[in-house]
């Protein structure tokens, strides 16, 4: 059975998530006190309808029962029971406006005389120490419900064979850089297609911008050091256990050069036996 707990801060879009592993086969139970979630598993274990993949949502809408996950966590490694852990964040300006959207109550608001900010600060110290258990880190703070499905999907429907989950992200300097990056390239070195009057308007994805881009020396030599060193990095990652990698590539407006490169290490991954994914989070902006 594939178990997976699926914590973070209230807002950040646990639901769509859990919608979203639903779709792709889970099954899924939410707010469930920690203490219950060994017995739990045992009755999904020992149930005649076999459950391949199971989430369980655990967050601070228990209260101050939260900190028993950890108990539970202990036992089930006792048991023998393998778990990954999904930890999802978001800005505190994002959540604030997701508060007042659905003009919903923060689980901490009463405890913080309604004070939302200060409430999500401390809901951030509370679920620190899970966040640094986490084997999976997404931070939804411009994601789409669309584009959280898609990462949902192509993190648990690619090959099973690949123990790591690679995701290939390009970017705009001037959105910020990706706070789930765990690698990051800076490609603003090489000349911008930005300023060709032709190619302006156009994005990495354009046969004009890819042929403009790696025209270059310095493009073919920087795109050789990447796939370099990511041929060295991966498979060490993978040794030690790592469960997700995100590589970022960013220019300056996340629309020519970090899309070309974006596009060429996917390929490289893809040919060398991986199953990456990828995304340009800003090429529409």
């Amino acid at each position: 059975m594939d178990l997976l707990f699926v914590t973070g801060l209230s807002g950040s879009g646990k639901s769509r998530v859990i919608n979203a592993l639903e779709d792709i086969g889970f099954f899924c139970a939410d707010n469930l006190h920690p203490k219950l979630i060994p017995t739990f598993v045992d009755l999904i274990l020992q149930s005649k309808e076999k459950r391949e993949r199971v989430a369980f949502v655990i967050d601070m809408r228990v209260g101050g029962s939260f900190n028993d996950i950890f108990i539970s966590f202990d036992e089930l490694k006792r048991r023998g029971v393998e778990y990954k852990i999904m930890y999802l964040d978001a800005s505190t300006d994002v959540i604030v406006n997701r508060y007042s959207e659905t003009r919903r109550k923060h689980p901490l608001s009463d405890k913080y005389q309604e004070s939302i900010v200060d409430a999500i600060e401390a809901e951030r110290d509370v679920l620190k120490p899970v966040r640094q258990l986490a084997d999976f880190y997404i931070d939804t703070s411009t994601m789409t419900p669309a584009q959280c499905k898609e990462r949902i999907s192509a993190m648990f429907l690619a090959n099973s064979d690949n123990a790591m989950k690679i995701r290939i992200l390009s970017f705009g300097f001037k959105a910020g850089v990706p706070v789930d990056a765990n690698l990051v390239f800076d490609v603003r070195c090489l000349p911008n297609p930005f300023y060709i009057n032709d190619l302006k308007h156009k994005t990495g994805l354009d046969k004009e911008v890819f042929d403009y881009v790696m025209q270059f020396e310095q493009a073919e030599n920087l795109l050789g050091k990447i796939k370099d060193l990511l041929t060295f990095l991966i498979p060490n990652y993978i040794v030690e256990g790592k469960s997700q990698l995100v590589i970022a590539i960013g220019c300056t407006g996340g629309h020519h050069r970090s899309v070309v490169f974006a596009e060429q290490l996917f390929k490289h991954l893809t040919e060398n036996g991986y199953s990456p994914s990828i995304s340009h989070r800003d090429i529409t902006k």
